[in-house]
């Protein structure tokens, strides 16, 4: 029996040993120029006034959204910079570029910078888009009819890092307790507070702070998930902590904590570089503090 416990003993020591000098997750790019590891979505060419219904012809006839990888789209195309690939979505019809495989528990980053034009409905609005996390069911859903069941890290000009729940989702966000028309405001010292779908208050928080890149210098985010948690981070800071990701029908709700990865396309001209995903088997213990 003594011999079998010492064997057991040294057999874990010499695995843990092993293990410490394995190599660690390496990062996978997510980005080519054939978007081999994409599908695209198509939906409409929102106007103004657009009110979440179905658009109609003059005859008051429904239209179908251009739908899944419409042959020729030019919305999301791939540009080449001293041999790196970007993507350059185009805006002009809303949808969303997503990934082929799902992803649990990972280190999602990206850059990204905006292009010089913008469409109706927001050509008088801020440039806008986003990455859509834990992304599941059909494309068109949501209010504009245009992305999957998921959670928003928002893109926006004064505004990445905002939370958006799209179609019923929700999440809980170290935020301020929102007051009459005031919005909820994301706060590392705050409690979590419950936001989206089944909460009571609308699907939208503000990030702490603005620390996008000046002068439309490429801005880095990156998105750390890990079960129910997630951060959203821009430029090296963490501007929201985020728990209890779920999804909610008939009352009841379900957790949200895998899925595909969306970018939107969102009525502005945005570009994207050095996308890039790896896997994590823990929340990382420089972060481990904001929960």
């Amino acid at each position: 029996m003594k011999i079998k416990l010492i064997i057991v003993f040294c057999t874990s020591i010499l695995y843990f040993a092993l293990t410490s000098f394995l190599p660690k997750p390496e990062w996978t790019p997510l980005l080519d120029k054939n978007l081999s590891q994409w599908e695209t979505y198509l939906s409409y060419r929102h106007q103004v006034g657009y009110n979440g219904k179905v658009p109609t012809d003059a005859q008051g006839k429904e239209i179908a959204p251009l739908g899944y990888n419409v042959k020729g789209q030019q919305v999301f195309t791939v540009l080449e910079e001293k041999g790196e690939p970007i993507l350059k979505v185009s805006g002009e019809v809303y949808g969303c570029v997503f990934t082929k495989q799902e992803y649990q528990n990972y280190h999602l980053k990206l850059k990204y910078k905006w292009g010089e034009k913008k469409f109706d409905p927001r050509k008088n609005l801020l440039k806008d888009s986003g990455v859509l996390y834990h992304s599941i069911g059909k494309a068109g859903v949501d209010y504009w009819r245009a992305w999957m069941l998921s959670q928003e890290f928002q893109i926006m000009e004064g505004h990445t890092g905002d939370y958006w729940n799209i179609a019923n989702a929700a999440m809980d966000i170290r935020a301020f307790l929102p007051e009459g028309m005031m919005n909820s405001v994301a706060d590392h010292g705050q409690p979590f507070l419950p936001i989206g779908t089944g909460s009571g208050r609308d699907g939208f928080c503000l990030r702490t702070e603005n620390r996008e890149s000046k002068n439309n210098d490429w801005t880095e985010i990156e998105l750390i998930t890990f079960g129910d948690k997630s951060l959203h981070i821009v430029n090296g800071h963490v501007v929201m902590v985020l728990q209890n990701s779920r999804y909610v029908e008939n009352g009841k709700a379900t957790p949200l904590t895998k899925g595909k990865i969306q970018i939107q396309s969102e009525a502005a001209e945005t570009y994207f570089k050095d996308i890039m995903i790896k896997p994590v088997s823990a929340m990382p213990k420089e972060y481990s503090k904001y929960f």
